[in-house]
């Protein structure tokens, strides 16, 4: 498997970035795993789904991201589970979680957005987790594209657990108006879920148009990935993505 390109600063001021996106089942399984497969991939930004929600929560989250050479950026119980992690290459300049409308019965989903800079870029970040209900899951693909469309920035990447298949409805719905990275240029392996039998690509990151895609996919044999940290790590398989983002 080639290797992804490592994270840069190109002379024009575009910024060559790696982004992974990533449920963590509220570190449940072998959080060591589960940190060791994260430094691995030497990530600029983790999109977390499935952060820790209740006891300490912070703090168990802030021990991810600092076992992982990361900071916390924001997000985990005040979104319902989506995170942004960063490496000390971005600067935050803002950033805001977001509760979206709850519907009776289900459990109440949420977007962790902030907007970050790399040398001469600024991009927008989302992670999300979306519905396990057809119909909600739709609507909150809508609420996705309208939350990057209103962020005030020209470029922006989404990614998470979209609970749904590329042949989905909301899926589609994404990929109509965004680069599924995965689909634009293949990289390493494609399902996402479960480890220890992936038969389905459930998790994906998504670009503006104008955001070059070096490589996206799962990083089974990636220097430092081991198929027994994956497998132990949680109950889906991480998303990387290496990408070219314009100087702004």
């Amino acid at each position: 498997m080639p290797l992804l390109p490592n994270s840069r600063t190109e002379p024009d001021g575009s910024a060559v970035i790696r982004v992974l996106s990533y449920n963590i089942r509220s570190m449940r399984d072998d959080t060591q795993a589960l940190a060791r497969v994260i430094k691995a991939c030497e990530p600029d930004l983790v999109l977390v789904q499935e952060a820790p929600r209740f006891f300490r929560w912070r703090k168990k989250l802030a021990r991810l991201a600092l076992a992982s050479g990361l900071v916390v950026v924001t997000g985990g119980a005040t979104t319902t589970g989506p995170a942004i992690l960063s490496s000390l290459r971005a600067s935050i300049e803002r950033t805001e979680d977001i509760l979206l409308p709850p519907t009776p019965g289900l459990h109440r989903r949420g977007f962790a957005t902030a907007v970050v800079r790399f040398a001469g870029t600024r991009l927008g970040v989302l992670s999300c987790h979306l519905s396990l209900q057809n119909d909600e899951r739709y609507d909150q693909a809508g609420l996705l594209l309208d939350r990057l469309a209103g962020m005030g920035v020209e470029h922006a990447i989404a990614g998470g657990d979209l609970n749904e298949r590329p042949d989905g409805p909301a899926f589609r719905r994404l990929a109509d108006t965004l680069t599924d990275c995965r689909a634009a240029s293949p990289w390493g392996g494609e399902h996402t879920w479960t480890p220890a039998d992936p038969y389905q690509r459930i998790d994906a990151i998504f670009a503006t148009r104008g955001i070059e895609v070096l490589g996206c996919g799962v990083p089974a044999g990636h220097p430092g990935v081991t198929d027994a940290d994956l497998r132990a790590a949680t109950d889906h398989l991480p998303v990387l993505a290496a990408l070219r983002v314009p100087a702004s």
